[in-house]
């Protein structure tokens, strides 16, 4: 029953019909607004300024610490912080204070419908302005980037990396083109010929809402490569995420197929870049995982500073399936950049 329920929710999102909490550009959107209550609790939210007006964005602070603050960056585009709802149980404990933050177009902040404003650059923008905000500098700051958010953290890298005390890139590799060749030369290649065969003849009609392609995709490639576990078994945070992902962000940016990227994020491409991120950077990979962890071990290699963490049982939400592997790595990093040793 379940999967039959998140199957007619990914198709009415698909389909653009989701529910959303629109904004007007105005400077007091937060009293005009009356907005959802996340699971996590009520949490803050920060006014950001873009070309098309002013909006805000959803944050809240879990914990308390001076010297080790971390800013979760969440996948999709166009997902929500619900897919980290599991750090609770674990960066406290640490003495490691973080923040959730659902980006501009997300459940949980304005989603302005502007196309124009689901660029790269336009995001990386934003989280400058929310680093801002919430008073984190290069004496605390870590940018904690997964999937998609791994792209925006690499980018904001690359442009404001002075005010960064740690960047951790988890399950994203440094370029859109080499993730599609993985996608076709190996990924696919993990699905039954059949079933790839209806699954590609699904996509080459564009026939993306239909219910059987979901359901093809959730048993042959979701459960096996995005959360190793039976859909039944599934986070709720995780199942609530995908519920309120927002299409009108999602699609344009990664594009409607699962097996690989087609919107504007398609020539994205940093590698050559890499080796300008000077920052502590911690890059985690995993077997199972829709990316390949050999080009994200090879990452680790063209950034000074990195290192680099192999989850063995994990997928693309390795936070959940390799669970303690990928939190004991997480922490030890932020750990040890904080008390480096002499």
């Amino acid at each position: 029953m379940r999967l039959k329920l998140l199957l007619i929710s990914l198709l009415t999102l698909l389909m653009g019909c989701s529910e959303v909490y629109n904004s007007n550009a105005e400077s007091n959107v937060s009293s005009k607004i009356e907005y959802p209550t996340p699971e996590v609790g009520e949490g803050t939210h920060i006014k950001i300024s873009t070309t098309e007006g002013n909006f805000n964005v959803w944050t809240k602070k879990i914990g308390n610490n001076p010297s080790m603050k971390v800013l979760l960056l969440h996948g999709g585009p166009g997902v929500t912080h619900e897919i980290f709802e599991n750090f609770s149980k674990h960066l406290p404990d640490a003495g490691i204070e973080f923040y959730y933050y659902d980006q501009l177009g997300s459940y949980f902040s304005d989603q302005p419908d502007s196309p124009d404003l689901w660029k790269i650059d336009r995001f990386v923008d934003e989280v400058e302005q929310v680093r801002i905000a919430l008073g984190l500098n290069e004496s605390n700051f870590y940018l904690f980037g997964q999937s998609w958010g791994g792209i925006l953290g690499m980018e904001y890298a690359l442009k404001y990396q002075n005010n960064l005390k740690g960047l951790i890139i988890s399950n994203m590799m440094s370029s859109i083109p080499a993730y599609n060749k993985y996608a076709s030369e190996v990924m696919e290649t993990k699905i039954d010929t059949d079933i790839l065969s209806k699954i590609k003849s699904f996509e080459d009609a564009e026939d993306y809402h239909n219910p059987v392609y979901m359901e093809l995709l959730i048993e042959h490639h979701y459960v096996n490569h995005i959360l190793r576990r039976p859909f039944q078994d599934w986070p709720k945070g995780v199942v609530r995420a995908l519920e309120h992902l927002n299409p009108k962000v999602y699609i344009p940016m990664q594009g409607p197929s699962e097996l690989g990227a087609s919107g504007l994020l398609e020539k994205w491409d940093i590698t050559e870049s890499l080796s300008k991120i000077t920052v502590p950077t911690l890059v985690i990979g995993a077997k199972y995982d829709t990316m390949d962890p050999g080009h994200m071990e090879w990452m680790s290699t063209q950034i000074p500073n990195a290192r680099y963490a192999y989850m063995p049982n994990g997928s693309h939400l390795s936070q959940y399936d390799d669970e303690d592997k990928y939190f004991n790595s997480l922490i030890s990093f932020i750990s040890d950049v904080n008390t480096p040793m002499n």
